[in-house]
C-alpha cells in the first residue's frame, strides 16, 4: 500500500484529441508519472462505433478488427511510446476498448509481441448489457426505468425520449465503476483497456489499488472515493482544466511556452489524505488556476450535491480551490455518499435518416437571403413530395451561420455580409432526403445572388442515431476482467443504498442574499463571471462561476431560473433548474430538452451545448453596486 502522492496524467479528452499529448506527458514527466489515462468515449463516440457495427451487420461483413475499438490508441500512442512507458514504469488505463475491449486487448498483445516487450494487458468487460440478450430491446430487462437529470428519485420527471419497449436497440452500454480496474492492477496488469466506464473510473481505479481502499475497512471510504472521482472528473477532459475552452481565452492563448500551440495536459497529484493538486508539465502552454479548474468542475454536471457514480455519490457543493504555486491548484472538500442500486446506461437506437446541406451566401442582406433561400428550398421539396406521394419531413432546421443564429431573437448580426446557410432535415426515408440533396445546389442559379458551394459537395443522408440514458439495476450487470490468457474473473459490486437516503443530502450554507440597500448599475455577466457548458443527452448544463466571491450574491439575484429560461427559450423546450455550489462560488443551471434530441440526432449546429455558456455570458446582465463595477484593467 502506497503512502506517497500518486501522479496521474490524462492525455485524451475524446476520440480525436491531439496525438502529441501522450508523448508530451511521457517525455516531460518521465518516471514521475505513475499512470497515464485517456478518455476516448463520449455519447457521440458510442453512437459512431454502434453505427459502424450496424452497417457491417446489415452488409453481412461480420467482425472486423479495429472497427469496434479505438485503433488510434494503438497505432498513434502505444506504438511510439511503449519503450518509454516500460522504462519509466508508467501504467496505462483507458476506455479505448470501445465496443470490443477483448479485441483491443488482443491487438495490444500482438503489438507487444512484435516489439518484444513483456507487459500484462487486461480488458474490463460487462458494460455491453445487450451481449447476452436474444432480443435487443428494453423488453429484455427487468426493473429498467428512465433517467431524470433534475431528480435523484423521481426518474419519470422530464426525462429524455426513450425507445419503445419492443423497438430494436443498436447498443446499450452500462457505465461501469472502478472495481475491476483496481482488481486488474492488483493482478499485475500494466495496460488496462475498458469499454464504457464512468470517465472518473480511469483515475479512481488506480487510486483504489495504490492506497488499498476497501469499503467497510477504510476510514472515510466514501469521501476518499468522492475526492478521487472529482480528480478524475477534473482531468478527464484533458486541456479543459489547463486553459482550454477557458472564458478568458486570451490568457491561455498568450501564455508562456507557446500558448495554444503547446498546451499542457493535466496531471493530478493525489495525496493519501484525499486532497489533490491539479497541475501540468512545466514549460508547456496554458494555465492552471482556480478559475480554469472550477470551470471544468462544472462541466457536464447536473445536481452538484448528487453526482451519481457507480461506486459513490459525489457531493461537490463545498469543494475548495486554492492556488498554492505557479500552475498548481489544491482541491479539497469533496464529500461522498453510498451509491444507488442502479447503473446509468448509454443507449442508441435508429430513428429514420438525417441530412445536412451547406451553401455560402455573400453580399448585402446575406442573412435575410439565407433565410429566404432555406425557406424556398424546403417549400419546393415539400411540393415535390406531394406530387411523388412522399410523406413530409419529420423535422427541418435553417441556420444562417455567421448571423448569430445561435442567439436566435437576441442576434445583433442582422447586417452581416457573409453567412453559411446550413439546412438540416429528418425523414423516415433516405430516398426522400436524396430529393432534398439534389434540390439544394440549384438554388445557386435560381435563387438569391452571391451563392456558392461550401466545398462539401452534394450532401448524403445518414442514419439518424438517437441517444438515450436509462437506469438498470446493478444486480443485472456483471463486471469482469481478463489478463493475458488467464480465466475471466468476476468483480462484485459494493453495497448500495436501497432506501434512497441520498435523496436528502446534508444541508450546506447557501449563497447569501445581495445587499440592495444602495443604487445598482448593470454589468455584463462575463465581466463578473466565468462560464462553461456541456451536454448530457438532450440536456445542457450551464455553469456560472463568480470571478470574485463579492459578485456571487448579485449574480444569484440577477441570474435566476426565469431569466435563463426566458433568454434561452428559443433553444430550451423544457425546464431550467438552478443549483448552488457555494464552495466554488458558483451556480449550475440544468436545461432539459434543449439540444433538439442530443449530440447524435440534433439538427442544430451546436448539438452539444458547447456555446451556451458563452451565449449567456455575453447576453445577460447583473445588477451590482457601482463600487463593485470591474475596471477595464482588472479584466486584462
Amino acid at each position: 500500500m502506497t503512502e506517497r502522492p500518486i501522479r496521474i496524467g490524462c492525455y485524451s479528452a475524446f476520440w480525436g484529441d491531439s496525438t502529441a499529448a501522450a508523448t508530451q506527458l511521457i517525455q516531460h514527466e518521465g518516471k514521475n508519472l505513475d499512470y497515464l489515462v485517456a478518455d476516448y468515449l463520449a455519447e457521440v463516440t458510442m453512437g459512431i462505433l454502434a453505427a459502424r457495427r450496424q452497417r457491417r451487420l446489415m452488409q453481412g461483413e461480420g467482425a472486423r478488427k479495429g472497427y469496434d475499438f479505438i485503433d488510434e490508441f494503438i497505432t498513434l500512442v502505444l506504438r511510439d511510446n511503449l519503450p518509454d512507458l516500460v522504462k519509466n514504469g508508467t501504467k496505462v488505463v483507458t476506455n479505448a476498448g470501445g465496443l470490443d475491449p477483448i479485441g483491443c486487448k488482443e491487438a495490444i498483445e500482438k503489438l507487444l509481441k512484435k516489439m518484444n516487450i513483456n507487459m500484462k494487458v487486461a480488458a474490463v468487460l460487462g458494460d455491453d448489457v445487450l451481449s447476452d440478450k436474444e432480443e435487443p430491446t428494453l423488453n429484455s430487462f427487468n426493473g429498467v426505468h428512465s433517467f431524470s437529470s433534475i431528480s435523484s428519485v423521481n426518474h419519470k420527471l422530464d426525462h429524455d425520449r426513450l425507445p419503445e419497449k419492443d423497438e430494436p436497440i443498436v447498443s446499450l452500454n452500462a457505465y461501469l465503476g472502478a472495481n475491476a480496474i483496481a482488481a486488474a492492477l492488483a493482478d499485475g496488469a500494466q495496460i488496462i483497456v475498458t469499454g464504457r466506464v464512468v470517465d472518473s473510473a480511469l483515475v479512481v481505479g488506480p487510486l483504489m489499488h495504490e492506497y488499498g481502499w476497501v469499503e467497510g475497512k477504510t476510514k472515510d471510504f466514501y469521501d476518499l472515493m468522492a475526492s478521487a472521482s472529482l480528480a478524475g472528473h477534473i482531468i478527464e477532459c484533458g486541456c479543459h482544466t489547463t486553459g482550454g475552452n477557458f472564458t478568458d481565452w486570451y490568457l491561455a492563448a498568450q501564455s508562456p511556452y507557446g500558448g495554444y500551440s503547446n498546451m499542457g495536459y493535466p496531471i493530478v497529484e493525489f495525496n493519501k489524505s484525499g486532497t489533490f493538486v491539479v497541475t501540468k508539465p512545466e514549460k508547456t502552454g496554458g494555465l492552471v488556476t482556480p478559475a480554469t479548474v472550477s470551470e471544468q468542475i462544472l462541466y457536464e454536471i447536473l445536481d452538484p450535491a448528487l453526482y451519481l457514480l457507480p461506486d459513490v455519490i459525489l457531493d461537490m457543493r463545498q469543494v475548495k480551490l486554492s492556488q498554492i504555486g505557479n500552475n498548481r491548484v489544491l482541491v479539497s472538500g469533496a464529500k461522498g455518499l453510498q451509491p444507488t442500486p442502479y447503473l446509468k446506461c448509454s443507449g442508441i437506437f435508429l430513428d429514420g435518416w438525417k441530412l445536412t446541406g451547406e451553401l455560402i451566401i455573400g453580399g448585402i442582406d446575406a442573412k435575410k437571403k439565407a433565410q429566404a433561400v432555406g425557406d424556398a428550398i424546403f417549400k419546393r421539396v415539400r411540393g415535390m413530395y406531394q406530387q411523388m406521394g412522399i410523406a413530409d419531413f419529420r423535422n427541418t432546421n435553417i441556420e444562417p451561420i455567421g448571423g448569430e443564429s445561435l442567439y436566435g431573437p437576441h442576434s445583433r448580426a442582422n447586417d452581416t455580409r457573409e453567412v453559411l446557410l446550413r439546412l438540416t432535415a429528418h425523414h423516415d426515408d433516405a430516398k426522400a432526403l436524396a430529393v432534398l440533396a439534389k434540390e439544394t445546389i440549384p438554388s445557386a442559379t435560381c435563387m438569391a445572388p452571391g451563392i456558392t458551394g461550401s466545398g462539401a459537395g452534394r450532401p448524403r443522408a445518414m442514419p439518424n442515431l438517437v441517444h438515450f440514458p436509462i437506469l438498470i439495476p446493478k444486480s443485472q450487470v456483471t463486471t469482469r476482467y481478463i489478463i493475458g490468457d488467464s480465466a475471466v474473473k468476476t468483480v462484485g459490486w459494493g453495497s448500495w443504498d436501497n432506501n434512497a437516503n441520498y435523496s436528502k443530502p446534508t444541508p450546506v450554507p447557501i449563497i447569501p442574499e445581495a445587499d440592495v440597500s444602495g443604487p445598482l448599475v448593470k454589468a455584463r455577466l462575463i465581466d463578473v463571471a466565468y462560464g462553461r457548458s456541456g451536454d448530457k443527452g438532450d440536456v445542457c448544463n450551464i455553469g456560472i462561476i463568480a470571478r470574485d466571491p463579492k459578485y456571487l450574491p448579485y449574480i444569484k439575484r440577477s441570474i435566476t431560473e426565469k431569466v435563463v429560461s426566458d433568454y434561452m427559450k428559443h433553444l430550451c423546450k423544457g425546464s431550467v433548474t438552478r443549483f448552488e455550489l457555494p464552495g466554488t462560488n458558483a451556480m449550475n443551471f440544468v436545461l432539459t430538452h434543449t439540444l433538439n434530441g442530443g449530440g447524435l440526432s440534433s439538427l442544430f449546429i451546436d448539438r452539444q451545448g458547447k456555446t451556451f455558456a458563452q451565449l449567456c455570458l455575453s447576453g445577460l446582465e447583473v445588477e451590482i453596486p457601482a463600487s463593485l463595477l470591474p475596471s477595464v484593467e482588472s479584466k486584462l
